[in-house]
């Protein structure tokens, strides 16, 4: 399968203003949208001096897709299946495709992508700079996990093919590393086979925080996905409170014979676009907490094999276009962590000081991490990892973020980098025991630092 050669191998730069998914920290750059491997070549050596770094399609919370003064190469421009292997599920495709082409193409032939996070608008070069995660991570690991090759436009020209057999260390500097060790060109990829497009879900409302861990434990080796929402406003014995959903990908035996007709069938799509005119107070401690009691009322307080699109399951955020304009133009600040198993005490600290503030978060995930891979910058880790959304001009937002990073720190925690926009550079070291490691690799292979964002530049990656 291929969707044919582009011809344009001298892109235009256009100087406009971008930011990440939060909406905060806008910066300048000279934006670059090349279509094939010799226009982005031409792009890389036509840089300004301020670097260049690769942009996706915008879903990295923070700046780290973001080159203030200097070039951003949006990468959506190559967007190309390049080989499809449907015996042994494997995919090669271009840099800029989206997770969500990936599973509108290859659902009806019975395969989903090895690795979603909450959305499927990722490109497969942001979800390796990521190293993404989702629902399954204790299960099947994150993305990098199932690449077993990737192309590398480095800093001299050159295109490197690297596999973690034949260059480890680049390949797991890469994963995880956010853009800069090079431009990745095209990847393959190990697809998950499925039979049904439907996900069996079952679905358990916990009184509480103790109630969801110990409830999350049990099923690790039951479920293949899980997830929970978390209501971080509740108080007292109801701290903690969850909804948590675990599935599968449902057999041909578990649909009705009309489903059975087109058990593959896959419709993408969304509902509606939220207005760029959302007043910026609309999410606060009152609306929040009426929501959060609504959504956990309506749900089951136990229900087994219920029916789930791939939609409804994995991306629900995505049956709304620009919901980050909820936030209203002064946008929000998405802070995710990990504490590895063992310091359950430093999660229930964080869900209670939280509470104490009275901090709104639209949408608070818990999940379970397995053991994490040979990235360098990996985020995941064996522990509890939670995700919170914050407005901005969330009263005594940064005392409570500070409050926060002293918890996860102190239990030998780390934050994602794919989600940081304020993350202090002297905590890196204390989180990724590694960066020395994946500076060298750096340093080897971009000594002139051509690859660099808005995010290297405030954390001295």
């Amino acid at each position: 399968m291929s969707d044919g050669p582009s011809a344009d191998a001298r892109p235009t730069a256009r100087r406009i203003s971008l930011n990440g998914w939060g909406r905060t920290a806008p910066t300048f750059a000279d934006v670059v949208r090349p279509t094939d491997r010799d226009a982005v070549a031409t792009a890389l050596g036509q840089r300004t001096s301020r670097g260049v770094i690769a942009r996706g399609l915008g879903r990295s919370y923070g700046d780290p897709a973001q080159n203030g003064g200097g070039t951003v190469l949006d990468m959506t421009g190559l967007d190309r299946i390049l080989d499809v292997d449907l015996e042994r599920g494997l995919v090669t495709c271009e840099a800029g495709v989206s997770l969500d082409r990936l599973i509108e193409l290859f659902v009806p032939f019975g395969y989903f992508v090895p690795v979603t996070p909450g959305t499927r608008q990722v490109t497969v070069g942001g979800a390796i700079g990521a190293d993404v995660h989702g629902k399954n991570h204790h299960a099947d690991g994150s993305f990098c996990n199932h690449v077993l090759s990737f192309d590398l436009l480095t800093a001299d020209g050159t295109v490197r093919t690297v596999t973690p057999e034949t260059d480890a260390d680049l390949f797991w500097a890469t994963a995880g590393g956010m853009g800069l060790t090079g431009l990745i060109l095209s990847a393959t990829i190990r697809m998950t086979p499925i039979e049904t497009s439907l996900a069996s879900v079952d679905t358990d409302r916990t009184k509480n925080l103790d109630e969801a861990m110990a409830l999350m434990a049990e099923t690790d080796e039951k479920y293949t996905y899980t997830v929970a929402w978390l209501d971080c406003l509740a108080k007292g014995a109801d701290l903690g409170r969850c909804v948590l959903t675990c599935g599968e990908f449902a057999s041909l035996d578990e649909l009705s014979p009309k489903q059975r007709r087109d058990p593959l069938r896959f419709r993408s799509g969304s509902l509606l676009t939220v207005p760029d005119v959302v007043p910026g107070r609309l999410p606060n401690k009152f609306t929040m907490g009426l929501f959060n009691e609504l959504w956990y009322r309506k749900a089951p307080k136990h229900k087994v094999g219920q029916l789930q699109s791939i939609t409804g399951f994995f991306h629900p955020l995505d049956l709304v276009q620009e919901w980050n304009r909820v936030y209203g133009r002064t946008g929000f600040l998405q802070y995710q962590f990990v504490v590895p198993f063992g310091r359950e005490d430093g999660l229930v600290k964080a869900v209670e000081t939280i509470s104490a503030h009275g901090a709104p978060s639209s949408l608070t995930v818990l999940k379970r991490f397995g053991p994490g891979n040979a990235g360098f910058l990996s985020f995941p880790k064996p522990g509890w990892t939670l995700t919170l959304d914050f407005p901005t001009n969330t009263p005594g937002l940064s005392r409570l973020l500070r409050q926060l990073d002293e918890i996860v720190l102190t239990n030998e925690g780390r934050f994602y980098l794919a989600k940081d926009s304020r993350m202090d550079p002297a905590d890196l070291a204390r989180m990724y025991p590694r960066l020395e490691q994946f500076r060298e690799v750096r340093a080897k292979v971009d000594p002139d630092g051509v690859f660099v964002s808005d995010q290297a530049r405030r954390l001295g990656l």
